[in-house]
């Protein structure tokens, strides 16, 4: 039951998305892009998505929103760990990694890829 409710809560997300580019036709990829992070974030800052990571698992992990909520999950343990110094820490303590190997990923397809002329 758990991937039926992941392919749920990820499929209303994206079609969420989708609404609001097909109503305001003027924001680009980048402002839905930037709207899911920032929205992933607020909503984990009060812990309503974690909430939602346990009910969905990966239908509220895999969209752009669950990359603001690891942020911010990351910036809160490491303000409790280390006090202030975490605000500057922490936002890259969970999702380094991934930043990581998608630079690394993409350097490699740079080489590998042709330019167009």
């Amino acid at each position: 039951m758990i991937y039926f409710w992941a392919f749920v809560v990820g499929g209303l997300i994206c079609a969420a998305v989708q609404l609001i580019a097909i109503k305001f036709p003027r924001l680009s990829p980048g402002h839905l892009l930037v709207g899911l992070t920032v929205t992933g974030a607020v909503l984990n800052g009060f812990g309503l998505y974690d909430r939602l990571v346990e009910f969905a698992g990966a239908g509220a992990l895999l969209p752009v929103s669950g990359f603001g909520a690891s942020i911010t999950r990351g910036v809160i343990e490491e303000t409790r760990r280390l006090g202030w110094e975490g605000l500057l820490t922490g936002s890259l303590e969970l999702v380094g990694l991934g930043i990581a190997a998608g630079v690394l990923f993409a350097a490699l397809a740079a080489l590998v890829a042709a330019p167009r002329s």
